[in-house]
């Protein structure tokens, strides 16, 4: 397991719960937006420090009675043929385990889900699902097809999960978040927009992309609302 990174204690990640962040390397998505390229691209990798698994279990055991959660985060984790194992170790400890996931493996977290390894899942949602930009972010082997199969899991499922999207100027409309309020909402799902930072991001295009006023969100989470158990912009 390539670990790249971890913040050792969390308010806000892992909703409920006292926590920290462990970051997997490797990720199976392009977003030209994200700013954790050295988590994603190849190059950035390489030279990324590293966590052995030995200190951050020593970590994990030093820490029991302050932590109740581990968020596993990347990258996208779900590439990594040893998550179901190292995420066991995990919940052998005693912590309880949240996913955050781009959704591209649905049997993945299938799985981790039948076998009682997971208990919280936050799934991001890039884009409507006839936007253009979700085709292009997408690796080989991966289609708009698996994104909407973890969605329908994740809706019919027994887990505690939220949806959320990086709001993101040229890229998104106010119609593409009607069209995904249609897609993923429920009476039981929690929707969240959090708005794009412009910092290191992989196409440094991006650097120079502004954020929506934080008024434009608002109008959106007003007009979707009703398709949401709870619908909210994350700062």
């Amino acid at each position: 397991m390539l670990i790249a990174g971890l913040q050792k204690t969390t308010l806000i990640d892992y909703p409920g719960k006292i926590a920290c962040v462990v970051f997997l390397a490797g990720c199976n998505f392009r977003c030209p937006w994200c700013y954790s390229s050295e988590l994603v691209l190849p190059l950035k990798i390489a030279v990324q420090p590293r966590l052995s698994e030995k200190d951050f279990f020593d970590f994990l055991r030093e820490r029991k009675g302050m932590l109740e959660g581990v968020v596993i985060c990347g990258g996208e984790p779900t590439i990594n043929k040893e998550l179901p194992q190292f995420i066991e170790k995990i919940k052998k400890l005693g912590y309880s385990v949240k996913l955050d996931t781009n959704g591209s493996n649905p049997q993945v977290v299938k799985d981790l889900t039948r076998l009682s390894l997971i208990d919280y899942v936050a799934m991001d949602i890039k884009a409507s699902q006839d936007n253009p930009a979700y085709k292009n972010l997408m690796q080989e082997g991966i289609t708009i097809e698996n994104i909407k199969e973890s969605v329908e899991f994740l809706k019919n499922s027994n887990l505690d999960f939220e949806f959320r999207t990086t709001v993101v100027n040229t890229i998104h409309t106010k119609d593409d978040f009607i069209k995904i309020a249609k897609w993923i909402g429920g009476p039981n799902i929690k929707y969240y927009l959090q708005n794009f930072r412009a910092e290191k991001t992989i196409d440094p295009a991006f650097e120079k992309v502004g954020p929506f006023k934080k008024s434009f969100l608002d109008e959106i989470v007003k007009e979707i609302s009703p398709y949401f158990k709870d619908c909210q912009v994350r700062s």
